[in-house]
């Protein structure tokens, strides 16, 4: 969940408790809470007069405020660093067993999946329809859609013949295990199959939460920033792959594509980046074999994209 807004607490601590059967959570937690905690008043009766003449200056420092340097790496108000981690355990607990669950499901079914994330207005979803229109003769494929409201991702996807299902997450930032379990009850496996997830548009929470995929990967656009993965680093330290989508559109813009890598390998050394194309399709077979490959892999022999 993400501590500060609690979008993950509906689904997750509200799941029945014969469904969750919680384990302990290695590593740093995920939250991004704003924890006020600083032992000091306001008063600002400094002992001097605020005159400001000509020679009365006040230098200002520009420093950033970092609320993210605590044990928790987050603050949220009311709550201590350490209360704060221990929420964020439980909840996460819960996440990682729904995310076994769901992970032996797919795995007997024989199933890839892939867990697809990025900000919002990526491309994403326009990549997905590529990907299954090029794909679709050769892997039998499913897609789960991840938005707040409406089901136009997924009946984007449906025009395409692939098997869509919608969950709309209200004010969740982000899908869960949980969510994601509820929507392989309702769409139809088909063994050596593709499953994509489309997470909900969100470089942040989307990062903490395993959803029972085989794979996470990124997309992040050249209408974006080339530093992003710098500010927002959980997301691209937990990806295995990122799509430089959009390259179509470098002719026209001011963006520097070796600065956007550097800083992606700099977050993840061992991240695989490709540049793509939804439009062009530059980029796109590499993708597929990059697919293929990582299902091979895990599901042996029976895998094929070719």
């Amino acid at each position: 969940m993400c501590t500060v807004c609690g979008c993950g607490t509906a689904s997750l601590m509200n799941a029945p408790a014969k469904e969750v059967q919680a384990e302990g959570v290695a590593g740093r937690a995920h939250s991004h809470s704003h924890d006020h905690d600083h032992d000091h008043d306001h008063d600002h009766d400094h002992g001097h007069s605020h005159d400001h003449g000509a020679d009365h200056h006040h230098e200002t420092a520009f420093a950033a405020i970092d609320f993210g340097n605590g044990l928790a790496g987050v603050s949220v108000p009311g709550l201590s660093q350490e209360r704060t981690i221990s929420i964020e355990r439980d909840i996460l607990a819960k996440n990682n067993a729904f995310a076994d669950a769901n992970r032996s499901r797919l795995r007997e079914a024989r199933v890839f999946a892939i867990n697809l994330l990025s900000s919002p207005g990526s491309g994403k979803t326009s990549l997905l329809v590529r990907a299954i229109t090029d794909l679709q003769d050769r892997w039998p494929m499913a897609v789960i859609e991840g938005d707040q409201q409406t089901s136009n991702d997924a009946d984007r996807i449906r025009q395409t013949g692939a098997r869509a299902v919608q969950i709309n997450t209200g004010k969740g930032c982000h899908l869960d295990a949980h969510m994601v379990g509820h929507a392989l009850e309702q769409v139809t496996l088909e063994p050596a199959g593709l499953l994509f997830i489309e997470n909900v548009g969100n470089l942040v929470c989307p990062a903490a939460f395993d959803l029972g995929e085989a794979c996470k990967v990124v997309v992040l656009s050249v209408t974006e920033g080339e530093d992003k993965p710098l500010k927002y680093p959980d997301m691209f330290a937990a990806a295995d792959l990122m799509l430089l989508n959009k390259s179509d559109l470098l002719p026209h813009l001011d963006f520097d594509v070796d600065a956007c890598l550097a800083a992606a390998l700099r977050v993840n050394p061992r991240l695989q980046i490709l540049t793509v194309s939804a439009r062009s399709g530059e980029g796109l077979a590499a993708f597929y074999a990059w697919i293929e490959g990582r299902a091979a892999a895990a599901l042996g022999p029976i895998a094929r994209l070719a």
